[in-house]
């Protein structure tokens, strides 16, 4: 599964080898050896090795790397170029240093941009734009931090996510992926934040639990009410592009979402 096409991506901290192939085998689509947030500063070289000896026996990740500004960043770097994995880059904002990190990654960089600041918000059209940049994610947590807001507050977030959808729309990107959902044993509330957050044009889930990958995986397929309407639209619809189904007029923009809900039916 690429990042491009990856619905679920599941945290596992990079200090823990011994958890990189239960997170694997846990269904996700992906999962993200992190190095930031869930590393303690001084066990940031040590999980940056076992993140490359995992990765070297020929095992996938996406790696997200500690922020430009810190001692790391250069090392995280360097080890991802050796390897060639998926760099998930958090505070992205910038997008000159951005396509700085594409450079030191190489020819076959793959970015997904974590915007998690109000300057990440505002430049995510610059930002979704950079030839590395596969894909967008939303830091809400970090990004609440700094609004100083509820990052369960969906309405206070709402703004945030849909500059990232649009962002990622004008540069041609898949939907965004949308940020944590901070409890683990409500099933419920993460198939709500993630069904919002699908209806605002996201694409995937950031999860930090196997509990989480399931439900998020279920919440993020079209519904069978949506299967049905996007198979009748395009069984409906006429080799001029136009057609009538229940009454409405159907042309081009509605049967392009309906062959997207189907392609995304197939992928999931």
């Amino acid at each position: 599964m690429s990042a491009t096409t990856a619905a679920t991506l599941l945290f596992v901290p990079g200090d823990r080898p011994e958890r990189f192939a239960k997170a694997q085998a846990a269904g996700a689509d992906l999962i993200v050896l992190d190095l930031e947030d869930a590393v303690a500063p001084g066990r940031k070289d040590e999980a940056r090795e076992h993140i490359g000896e995992w990765l070297a026996a020929g095992n996938s990740g996406v790696v997200r790397i500690n922020a430009a500004e810190t001692d790391w960043y250069a090392a995280d770097l360097a080890m991802l170029a050796r390897h060639g994995a998926v760099a998930m880059v958090p505070k992205a904002e910038d997008p000159a240093a951005l396509r700085d990190a594409a450079e030191v990654l190489g020819a076959d960089a793959a970015i997904i941009a974590l915007v998690e600041t109000a300057r990440g918000v505002l430049n995510a059209a610059a930002v979704a734009e950079v030839p590395a940049v596969r894909r967008l994610a939303i830091g809400t947590f970090d990004l609440a931090a700094q609004l100083g807001i509820d990052p369960s507050d969906r309405e206070a977030l709402a703004a945030a996510r849909g500059a990232l959808t649009l962002a990622a729309a004008a540069a041609g990107l898949p939907g965004p992926i949308d940020g944590v959902t901070g409890s683990v044993d409500d099933p419920r509330l993460l198939t709500d934040d993630v069904r919002y957050a699908r209806r605002l044009g996201f694409t995937g889930k950031l999860c930090i639990h196997p509990r989480q990958v399931a439900p998020a995986a279920a919440a993020l397929r079209p519904s069978p009410d949506d299967i049905r309407w996007a198979t009748s639209v395009v069984e409906a619809t006429t080799a001029d592009g136009v057609a009538v189904l229940n009454g409405q007029m159907i042309d081009k923009p509605v049967v392009d979402r309906a062959h997207r809900i189907l392609t995304q039916t197939k992928r999931s």
